[in-house]
């Protein structure tokens, strides 16, 4: 392990990491203008969209393990820098869609196509996580991660400004442009890899065998007590969150082909703005709040106020509904995305610092994956329920957190952090 990762170095994770939520926030405040152009069964139209934003984290949940095993075997960098390489080739696509075709079946074909692709590459947050591992100490791990969580948050910010360049026209109809600047984006991110990203893997994974797909890597890692509980939680939260990220543009925007009953009506360009301003909270609070509060304050008890904070905000959020008020709405999700942003990154540093070193790129793989499972199903479910009934994917919400806040004290004390004198299993008793 290297003293300190350099400046190059926390650039490209960083970038690597936007590129990322860049095309996921990009894709959020997009769906009520898909909807409304390329889905013209309103019975459908929720679970289509639901399926368009589950198919890039159900591609995430397959290969986060792949290419974690992968980078245990032969480095951080080349895994970083393939992932880089096919964010190119698929945001590149995802712009083509709107234009190579007049067809709204065969341009929705292009888009799933697009984000299956997008999220097989961009599984690679694992590698970055535990690129940040590696050149990090057990006490400044958790700000390692905040790192990542501070580009989560600016992909947030500057994926819905981005998407404001997608509408064109007084009908908004959608345009390449965004797919096109997401490309350029990660080649800039691709050569400055090359040119300024070492390799931060210092030995060779005994464990990491011969076998590329790590099959056994999930029940493994759930095999250890301390881990396993921080994966369930990790699920939980991930799934709660994913309610409230999937359904809100849909909620907002109001009243349209597919939704009648909300009572917000957002313009596309109040949309976007709205999902800017989730994203600049989740900078602001992680890169000025979660990281100067990281090490002065236990992990666990970190992310158990980010879980008390978030159901706060998900009854403000239900209130919000039922008064018709949009300043409530604000103050809710400015509550919900503190919350998030001190739970995150907390619960990541608490699965590494129990992470046996060699198995890094592996158990990180394993957390993305269990993250990507809970956003396929919050995905899936959120946008239907929101269809049925406006505060139910809330509801829900609200009720997993509670969960989650028991999740969260019973994994902070079932473990400690990982010895490398003794094995994985001794480490966590």
């Amino acid at each position: 392990m290297t003293d300190e990762p350099r400046k190059g170095s926390l650039l490209v994770i960083f970038l690597t990491v936007f590129i990322d939520l860049l095309g996921f926030g990009l894709v959020l405040p997009l769906l009520p203008v898909y909807a409304e152009h390329y889905l013209a069964d309103a019975e459908s139209a929720g679970m289509q969209l639901g399926l368009l934003m589950a198919s890039f984290s159900a591609m995430q949940f397959i290969f986060a393990p792949f290419w974690g095993k992968l980078s245990d075997r032969f480095g951080r960098r080349p895994i970083i820098m393939v992932g880089l390489a096919g964010s190119v080739v698929f945001y590149t696509l995802f712009g083509l869609a709107t234009t190579i075709t007049e067809s709204p079946a065969n341009t929705m074909m292009l888009l799933y196509i697009s984000r299956i692709g997008a999220g097989i590459f961009g599984a690679t947050i694992s590698t970055a996580q535990a690129y940040i591992a590696d050149t990090t100490t057990p006490e400044k791990r958790a700000k390692g991660m905040a790192l990542i969580g501070m580009a989560f948050g600016a992909g947030f910010t500057f994926g819905p400004l981005v998407g404001m360049l997608a509408v064109t026209g007084a009908d908004d109809t959608p345009s390449a442009a965004p797919g096109y600047i997401a490309a350029g984006l990660s080649f800039f991110a691709l050569l400055l890899a090359f040119r300024k990203l070492p390799e931060s893997l210092t030995e060779t994974s005994e464990s990491a065998g011969h076998k590329v797909f790590d099959f056994n890597g999930l029940k493994q890692a759930i095999s250890i007590p301390s881990i396993g509980f921080i994966l369930i939680s990790i699920f939980v939260c991930i799934f709660s969150f994913a309610n409230f990220e999937t359904t809100l543009s849909l909620l907002i925007k109001g009243s349209s082909n597919h939704l009648e009953s909300s009572p917000f009506s957002f313009t596309y360009t109040e949309i976007c703005g709205t999902f800017a301003f989730i994203g600049i909270t989740l900078s602001v609070v992680q890169g000025g709040i979660v990281r100067r509060m990281a090490g002065k304050r236990s992990d666990a008890s970190l992310a158990m106020t980010g879980a008390a904070l978030e159901i706060i905000g998900f009854v403000v959020m239900i209130l919000a509904i039922g008064q018709e008020n949009r300043g409530l709405l604000f103050l809710a999700l400015g509550i919900v995305v503190a919350g998030f942003s001190f739970m995150q990154p907390s619960l990541n540093a608490m699965l590494s610092r129990r992470s046996d070193p060699a198995r890094q790129g592996t158990i990180m793989g394993v957390g993305q994956s269990v993250s990507s499972l809970a956003r396929i199903i919050g995905s899936g479910i959120g946008i239907p329920l929101l269809t049925i009934q406006l505060n139910m994917p809330y509801y829900v919400a609200t009720g997993l957190m509670i969960l989650g806040i028991l999740l969260i004290g019973i994994a902070s004390k079932s473990g400690k952090d990982f010895v490398e004198s003794n094995t994985p299993e001794t480490a966590t008793e």
